[in-house]
């Protein structure tokens, strides 16, 4: 099913729609359907799926020193994610829309050497090499519910530290109120840039105070490792009270800006999809309740929803951001 908006007779895909859950979060019963030669061809993609995912698994990849963070709300105590799903089940539409594409495709992703440009109302403009960022403060690991809008959640252990520490050193000018976050958009890497699903490049972006709460990363890895590249290689962003695709991808560019960006997901579909998009359990999706989840990897198809917590549990931390603001009409 599609949705048509009003321009030009554009379509997107529905987020939860694109990939049958069932796939993802009740494998070995499905595999062992698939097994009986009903779905042969379906078994050799999952298959191929598992391998790549193994190819990138904990151990596979570089090394990052990191440090256990003391930002209160920085660490749950929920049962982390295993790499192998938090690895494997992405939405990274650079690569295709199917929750599988990004580890079948990022492979072609080159992610050395890498610049992030700083722009806009700041002093202190400039390029930053990946390694000068990496240099700017200690890496720390902060285990978070990560939360993406179709309903399903994940713990990750991301490396990374606060983006404020980035943000106080370019020196942002008074006049800067929002950080727009602008993501790579390289047909020759990524074989769905171009498609018409949206406005290319990906751009997000937050409020100067969102940006600067502590727990905003500048994430380079996660598992004690550098980013897999269907992970958002070689430095994204994470905000753990919104919803995933708040938090971009492959980042290039870093723009300090007077006025509200205008983010991709809310110039392809406006009305259901606010430029805040914290996760709030008592604001509904206009095609489904966001009232409750499933954890990746732990909950299987038959079992219990979990509740959705309000700023995906990180309540007390963020909630003052929003004080007196209407949560529904600013989703």
């Amino acid at each position: 099913m599609l949705i048509r908006t009003g321009r030009d007779g554009f379509q997107h895909p529905i987020a939860s729609e694109i990939t049958s859950r069932a796939v993802y979060e009740d494998r070995r019963r499905l595999l062992k359907w698939m097994a009986t030669g009903v779905a042969g061809a379906a078994l050799a993609q999952w298959a191929q799926r598992e391998a790549l995912a193994q190819v990138s698994r904990p151990g596979k990849r570089p090394a990052l020193q990191a440090v256990r963070s003391t930002i209160p709300g920085a660490v749950t105590m929920d049962k982390v994610t295993e790499f192998k799903d938090a690895s494997s089940y992405n939405n990274y539409y650079e690569f295709g829309t199917d929750k599988g594409d990004p580890v079948e495709h990022a492979h072609t992703l080159k992610t050395s050497p890498w610049t992030v440009e700083i722009e806009g109302l700041v002093k202190k403009p400039g390029k930053y090499a990946l390694e000068d960022l990496l240099k700017l403060s200690a890496q720390e690991e902060r285990i978070y519910r990560l939360r993406c809008v179709e309903g399903w959640s994940m713990v990750i252990p991301w490396v990374g530290y606060s983006l404020a520490k980035l943000v106080e050193k370019v020196e942002p000018l008074g006049s800067a109120k929002f950080v727009e976050f602008v993501t790579l958009a390289d047909p020759k890497q990524m074989p769905y840039v171009g498609s018409r699903v949206l406005d290319w490049p990906y751009v997000e972006g937050l409020r100067m105070d969102e940006a600067m709460h502590p727990l905003t990363l500048l994430t380079f890895g996660m598992y004690g490792e550098v980013l897999p590249n269907q992970n958002g290689a070689p430095v994204r962003v994470v905000v753990p009270w919104k919803y995933g695709f708040k938090s971009g991808k492959s980042i290039v560019k870093i723009r300090f800006v007077e006025q509200m960006p205008k983010t991709a997901w809310n110039k392809a579909a406006a009305n259901e999809y606010g430029f805040y998009s914290n996760v709030n359990p008592n604001v509904d999706h206009p095609r489904w309740s966001q009232a409750t989840e499933r954890r990746i990897g732990e909950d299987g198809l038959f079992a219990k929803k979990r509740k959705t917590l309000m700023f995906n549990g990180y309540e007390p931390q963020v909630g003052q951001l929003y004080a007196g603001l209407d949560l529904k009409k600013n989703f």
